[in-house]
Order: structure tokens, then sequence, then C-alpha cells
């Protein structure tokens, strides 16, 4: 039903003169789930995620959150958004914004102190946020948008600019929020790190919903073929005899093969015995995934 829905995109479309927008997209959101969405600059994720939060007006096309229509008191207080750049007033302590936004969320004070705890910022809780590394600014902001566990979340590039560390670190709530039930929509050009902390992938192409569906289920449609590389223990030769693909510095040789006859395959190499050294498989990444769709005309 579209009120269990965390978020209900119907034929939305967008369009601007001169610029990309987005036309036509559908799109849903079930509650706890992590919703990847990925698409070259100009490709419309932006646009999308304005016209979720109601800052443009829609040619065309419906917005629901959590049931409620697009503009009503009920969506407004349903949905969260993390921008790219976040910026908060640099005079203010964390502890100092993070109340602020409590008191307009109408949430109790006392969450907002434990949120405080929860995204590691407790110890540097009364520092002016002006003084702060973008690593805590956006660990605030993802405070915030947990204030009074909203239905949905909307998160553009959260991880931009972070290293390593922080960049686990913000997964890691990213997780915690979709775990209390919300929604997680991530707007991202990371495709590495997108591949493994999302459930459903959803791709625009010219403003164009041209995938959406889980990791495997996408693979499984492109059809994308699977690497084998094998090293041989002297001369790689006979294995490149007979399985073809391209040799690599004498000793290896690296070839294609689908799903389908993977394990036939695999068989082969294992008779040349001990001739082999190694066997290395090597799955399609998510970015040949997004390179397929992204190129692709059609929709799946």
């Amino acid at each position: 039903m579209a009120d269990d829905l965390a978020l209900k995109v119907s034929g939305l479309t967008r369009r601007f003169k001169g610029a990309d927008g987005v036309i036509d997209v559908s799109l849903n959101v079930q509650p706890g789930e992590r919703v990847a969405l990925l698409g070259h600059n100009g490709a419309g994720k932006s646009t999308l995620m304005k016209g979720v939060l109601g800052l443009l007006p829609l040619e065309t096309g419906s917005v629901a959150i959590a049931g409620h229509r697009l503009g009503s008191h009920g969506a407004r207080a349903a949905v969260a958004y993390l921008p790219e750049a976040v910026a908060f007033h640099p005079a203010l302590s964390g502890r100092e914004q993070i109340r602020l936004f409590a008191r307009l969320a109408k949430v109790d004070m006392r969450e907002a102190e434990v949120l405080l705890e929860r995204v590691g910022l407790s110890g540097a809780a009364d520092r002016r946020i002006g003084t702060y590394s973008k690593g805590m600014r956006q660990r605030l902001g993802m405070a915030q948008v947990f204030l009074g566990k909203p239905a949905l979340a909307l998160l553009d590039e959260p991880t931009s600019g972070l290293d390593p560390i922080a960049r686990h670190d913000l997964y890691a709530l990213i997780d915690a929020l979709a775990e209390q039930g919300t929604g997680v929509v991530i707007a991202s050009h990371a495709l590495t790190e997108i591949e493994a902390r999302t459930d459903r992938i959803a791709i625009l192409r010219k403003g164009q919903l041209v995938a959406d569906a889980p990791l495997k289920t996408l693979f499984a449609r492109a059809d994308m073929p699977i690497r084998i590389r094998v090293e041989a223990k002297n001369d790689a030769g006979a294995v490149f005899d007979r399985f073809g693909g391209r040799r690599i510095n004498g000793a290896r040789v690296e070839f294609a093969v689908t799903q389908e006859n993977k394990m036939a395959r695999l068989a082969e190499v294992t008779a040349f015995g001990t001739e082999i050294a190694d066997v290395e498989i090597i799955p399609p990444t998510l970015e040949d995934l997004y390179r397929f769709y992204s190129r692709s005309e059609g929709r799946t």
C-alpha cells in the first residue's frame, strides 16, 4: 500500500529551458530501505530530490512521503535532508545548533543531546561550529537528520570530501538510520563504497530512470561478462590456446565467461591440474554496471 511506503514518486516530470530535468520518473522507497541514486552531473538527481522536497513545482506527477501529499505538513515533517555542502552558523556551538533544530522540529531536547553522542560529537558539543572539520559538520548534519525519526531521508553526496575513516563512520550512521525504519535515498558518485552499502540501485540518464532494482537483479539483466584470470606455473600458452582472451606477462591469461558457462569453464581450467598456479574470478563491478545502464537507451 502507498501509505506503507517511505516515498512514492509517480510520473514526476520537471524540465528547464536549456538545462536537464527529470521526465516521467516513478520511484518507490520502502521503510528501512537504502536506495542509491546514481547519474552523471545533469542527469536529474538534484532535480528529483528538490521535487521530492517540494522546492520545485512539478509539471506532472505526484509525490507522497509516508502517505502524506507533497507540500502538506505531514510530508514536511516526515522528510529530512542532508545537502552536499552542509552549512551551519559558525558562531553557534554544536549543542546550540542541534537544540535549535530540535525546537523547530518540536522534538524533546533530551533526544538532541542523545544524538550528539550518537554521532560522536559529545566531546565537541560546546565548541563553535566554525572550528569543526568537514567530517564533524557532516556528523552534525546527520544528527539533524535523525531528529524526530523521519520516514524518509535524502542524502546528497554525504561523504564528499571526507577521509576514509570519516566515510566509514558516516555510513555506519546511515545504516543506523535505516535500521530505525527510515527509508534512505543516497545520491553519490562514490560507486565503490555505495556497492556494499545500499539495498537497491536507481540510475538516472538524461532525466529518465533507466535502472531501478537490487544490484544482483541489475547484474543479471545486464548479462555482463565475468572475467577469469588463470596463472600458469610456467608458460600459459596451452591455456591461451584453449580459452583465448588475452595474455598477461606470459604466465597469465584472462578471458570472459557468462554466468551460465562459468562453472563449466572453471572445470576445464581445473582439468589442467598441476600446470595451474592460481585462478582468480573477477565479477563485474558497480562501475561497469553504471556505465552499461548510463549508455543504455531503454529502461529496466
